[in-house]
């Protein structure tokens, strides 16, 4: 058993990484559903636009991906070439009413097909709903969206920060101990959000941003606003891990979140997930983000 060295002395809460995607297309009412049930204690949703400015529940800009949209003989003509000159589906092309008739996909292919095509795009709201329903009736459940490519979808003229916000505000969400939490890999979102409603917000790095040990004065002078910082796995353990900076950051009063954990994708040097888990949450990180949360909240368990 260990004694957890997380911020607040709390057990390393376990981010269900776009639902549970190990086991159902990510991003799914069925996938968030079944994190729940699993024991997460948080679920993760990615927030895209439609045209209309709807928020909706999917990981990339494109549809082609983790959509059936590319068996839909209505949208061909609507493709679009990306930069690698592949035909995909901009999601901000489309309508909420078109979006919604589209069906989700498995998008990792050594996963379970057989719930492809069966279950729609879930908007934010709805996501929001499944947590505020599974709170009503048992232990309190998270929401951690990821607001994904603000930057891209405002040069498209659609604000995905302010939706966000009016939503969540319309929702009566707000304030540091509220159930909701936001994340993004730019700062400026986040800062909006933060000054808006006080939610807890975290800034996404790579790795690549870590290279200069300087990055987290700077981060804390600029931004001294934030809540922590989401990290890769790889930041902090394997051969070029550097688990010194979960110290650090804990030192700044900031937590440390950790992405992704997957059963099926483990590290060199590491036997196998478990190995990962025990290792994390040995460092005392805040949270992480797992495809297959019944295995981090059974490690977990053993752990603590």
């Amino acid at each position: 058993m260990i004694q957890w060295q997380t911020l607040d002395g709390r057990p390393t809460r376990i981010i269900a990484h776009r639902g549970a995607s190990g086991l159902r297309p990510e991003h799914t009412r069925v996938g968030y559903e079944l994190a729940i049930a699993q024991g997460a204690d948080l679920i993760e949703p990615d927030l895209v636009p439609s045209r209309d400015g709807v928020l909706f529940a999917r990981h990339d800009a494109g549809l082609r991906r983790s959509t059936d949209i590319a068996r839909r003989a209505a949208f061909a003509a609507r493709c679009e070439r990306d930069r690698s000159g592949r035909c995909d589906w901009p999601v901000h092309r489309f309508r909420s009413e078109e979006l919604a008739t589209l069906r989700a996909l498995q998008p990792f292919g050594r996963r379970s097909r057989a719930f492809d095509s069966r279950f729609p795009l879930p908007r934010f709201e709805e996501v929001l709903e499944i947590a505020a329903v599974a709170s009503a009736t048992g232990g309190r459940v998270g929401v951690y969206p990821e607001l994904k490519h603000p930057a891209f979808f405002a040069a498209a003229g659609i604000d995905v920060s302010a939706i966000c916000i009016d939503l969540l505000r319309a929702r009566g969400h707000g304030g540091k101990r509220d159930p909701v939490w936001l994340q993004c890999f730019e700062t400026e979102p986040l800062q909006r959000v933060h000054e808006a409603l006080a939610l807890p917000v975290f800034l996404l790095r790579e790795s690549a941003d870590l290279a200069d040990p300087a990055w987290l004065q700077t981060l804390q002078r600029t931004h001294p606003w934030l809540d922590g910082v989401a990290l890769p796995k790889t930041a902090l353990i394997g051969a070029a891990g550097n688990p010194e900076l979960v110290r650090a950051l804990h030192d700044r009063r900031w937590q440390v979140h950790v992405w992704t954990l997957r059963d099926d994708q483990v590290l060199p040097g590491f036997a196998n997930v478990r190995a990962e888990l025990r290792a994390l949450f040995g460092l005392g990180v805040d949270a992480l983000f797992a495809d297959f949360p019944a295995t981090a909240v059974a490690e977990r368990a053993l752990s603590g």
